[in-house]
């Protein structure tokens, strides 16, 4: 199964101003293209070719490098541009979902708290999470291309603090990047979904 460049869900100037045009069509358009056109290169012959793209992340972990960097950057970012939307982010978040914030993570303000720190501390490239580990949410952070699916978890929001994400707006000001993405993109609709799927 090939891998393809989404569209993204929003036109490019869709969210600002917490992530530019010009932002979005670097990220999208040139970065995330490599890592299709690279992770289809490294696809051939790699005895994966015809597994969903969560198997090849799943099964290249710790054995092919290459394939699993681009394929699972590839994964992240797929889910990327639907974790934000315009007018996004803060407390309205779906009943079930709050209510599981609350239980496990010792709610909203807690968590965006853990979020933006994960992120924040990440060295380097990589992620910060909102994933769901035996049946309970956790917050997680992942260096490089790195997601929960190879630490036995689900990701239900995912933000990239690879410079490339916020550079163009934010310079090395990383922690208002997160705060902008958690208060004001996140598209807590899209991590509901998943939520309920995971379930």
């Amino acid at each position: 199964m090939a891998f393809e460049l989404p569209d993204l869900p929003y036109a490019y100037d869709a969210l600002g101003p917490y992530m530019s045009a010009e932002t979005l069509e670097y990220h999208h358009d040139k970065h995330h293209q490599a890592y299709v056109t690279n992770g289809n290169n490294l696809l051939k012959d790699s005895g994966l070719e015809g597994k969903s793209l969560e198997d090849v992340v799943k099964e290249s972990f710790g054995k092919n490098a290459g394939l699993f960097n681009n394929a699972g950057q590839h994964f992240n970012h797929i889910h990327f541009w639907k974790w934000m939307k315009p007018n996004g982010g803060g407390t309205k978040i779906p009943g079930a979902l709050a209510a599981k914030i609350d239980a496990d993570l010792g709610g909203y303000d807690k968590f965006r708290a853990d979020f933006i720190a994960a992120g924040t501390t990440q060295f380097g490239s990589g992620w910060a999470w909102l994933a769901l580990k035996d049946g309970k949410l956790a917050v997680m952070k992942t260096p490089n291309g790195e997601n929960p699916l190879v630490h036995g978890a689900t990701p239900l929001l995912g933000v990239d603090v690879w410079e490339h994400s916020y550079y163009i707006d934010y310079r090395n000001a990383r922690p208002k990047y997160l705060e902008a993405f958690v208060d004001s993109l996140v598209n807590w609709d899209y991590v509901d979904e998943l939520f309920q799927a995971a379930s």
